[in-house]
Order: structure tokens, then sequence, then C-alpha cells
């Protein structure tokens, strides 16, 4: 994949974000900063992308991340300077899920707007800080020079969902959040085009991860809607959806930007959701 960069990993302690920090560690990558709310969960993660690092030089380093909060985002953005001088790639797997599903006629107004800061105005404070810090530093050449692929200031990838197209019934708030985090990410990117930056919406329908989980424990039958609803048939693994994000940092998806990526075993081929 040629990932030689440094990434930054928000929600890193878990789920997708642990499977994109232990996968660019493979995929070689010159050092990774996990920032989770968690702290000790992002602790152990750092220490499982020290064991599968393939740079001889490689750098791993945790802190805790509000990213509902400017001066928490700043702070771990800040760190990541210090620490490494420069972000490659901002991969952005913060988020929470539905555990109690409602009708609109019945949702909660105080979970609705929840959803809405960790997804909505969570993922705006992020883009918006890695953007002008990927506009402050230098482009790096992707491939050769006669490879005709340009320059690059970094790639920004922001966890979406199958729901950032599609609704499904009783989850309105995950459904409203994602739709706007698809819309955030395409004006991020029209933005950042001119600045060798491009950004990406990652859209999964379901994955294994502890999110989900907890989703089952709450009532949301996930493995019935699964079962109905995906064409292939099963559940995607955490790993499945980290290796396109880490496709979408490298230099093999060089013109692709604003794009909303599905990947969702087909799930959203159907019209039955």
């Amino acid at each position: 994949m040629d990932i030689t960069g440094y990434a930054f990993i928000a929600g890193g302690g878990s789920g997708i974000g642990r499977a994109c920090a232990v996968g660019l560690a493979k995929d070689g990558a010159a050092g990774v900063l996990l920032a989770d709310l968690n702290v000790d969960a992002a602790r152990a993660v750092a220490a499982e992308c020290n064991a599968a690092a393939t740079s001889p030089t490689f750098v791993v380093d945790f802190i805790q991340l509000d990213i509902t909060q400017e001066e928490s985002v700043k702070h771990a953005v800040d760190h990541m300077l210090k620490l490494f001088g420069r972000a490659d790639y901002c991969i952005n797997c913060a988020g929470i899920g539905v555990e109690t599903p409602r009708d609109i006629a019945t949702a909660d107004y105080s979970e609705f707007s929840r959803f809405l800061r960790i997804h909505v105005d969570g993922t705006f404070l992020l883009t918006r800080m890695m953007s002008a810090v990927m506009r402050a530093q230098e482009p790096k050449l992707i491939g050769s020079k006669d490879s005709g692929r340009g320059s690059s200031r970094g790639s920004i990838v922001i966890l979406g969902s199958g729901s950032s197209f599609v609704a499904t019934p009783s989850m309105v708030q995950y459904t409203t959040a994602k739709h706007a985090v698809l819309g955030l990410t395409k004006n991020a990117a029209l933005d950042n085009a001119p600045h060798g930056i491009r950004v990406n919406c990652l859209c999964p329908s379901w994955a294994d991860t502890p999110m989900i989980q907890r989703a089952r424990d709450g009532g949301v039958d996930i493995d019935a809607y699964v079962n109905a609803l995906v064409p292939l048939g099963r559940i995607a693994t955490a790993e499945e959806v980290a290796d396109t994000a880490i496709f979408l940092c490298s230099p093999r998806s060089s013109y692709v930007t604003g794009c909303g990526f599905i990947v969702d075993g087909g799930t959203t081929l159907t019209s039955h959701v």
C-alpha cells in the first residue's frame, strides 16, 4: 500500500479504529497516535501496534480525546505535531451506536442531540483542525516524478455508514448524523482539493465490533438484520473495513476524494432496509 507516513486515529481504542491502527503498523507506517476517550483501551492498542509494526523506526503513542470538545481536539492534534512533526493520515472512527431504538414519534431529543455532537460536531472539529495542519505542511510526491499522480499533503478518512445513504427503522438519530457526516466530507474534500488533501467517507454497514455487541445487548437484533439484508450473508470483520480505510490513505487511491465508499456486503443494493 506504500504506507510510510504518520497517522492520527480518533477512536483508536477499539473496533474499526483499533483495526486501522494495527493494520497501518503492519503496512509500514512510520508512526501512529491513538486518540480515544478510553485512554486505557488506547494504551492496550498501542502495545498491539508495537508488536505488529514492520517499520524499524516505528513510533506509537496514545492520548485521551473527547471529540466533542474543541480544546481536547486541539490538544490531541498539537501532540501529534510535537510527536511526529506532521500528519499524513487522519482516520476518524470516534462514534457511538444506537443502543435503544425508537420510532420517530417517541425518539429522545437528548439522545438525538448527543449523536449530532459526537458524529457531526466532532467530525467537524477534527476535520477542520487537521485540514489546517495538513495545509501548512510540505507536500510529498506521490510515486515517481513521472507517475502523473502529483503530490499530497495528506488524506483524511471519516467513518460514515451505509446509513449515510439509506434509513433504518427506529434509528433516526444515527441516520441523521451519518447523512450529515457524508455531506461534511464532500464539502471538506472540495475545499481541500486545491491544497493536495483528500477527504473521503468510509461507509460500512454492520461490522463485528464492541459497538455492535453493545447494540445487541441493548436489544437491537443485528444478526437478524444481517441474515435478512446482507447479500454476502455475514457481518463484516473490523479488519475488512480497516483495509478500505488504509487504501483511502494510501497513494493507490490518489485520485479518490469526496466519495462515500460503501463497504456493506451489498446491503444497500436492496430496498429492504
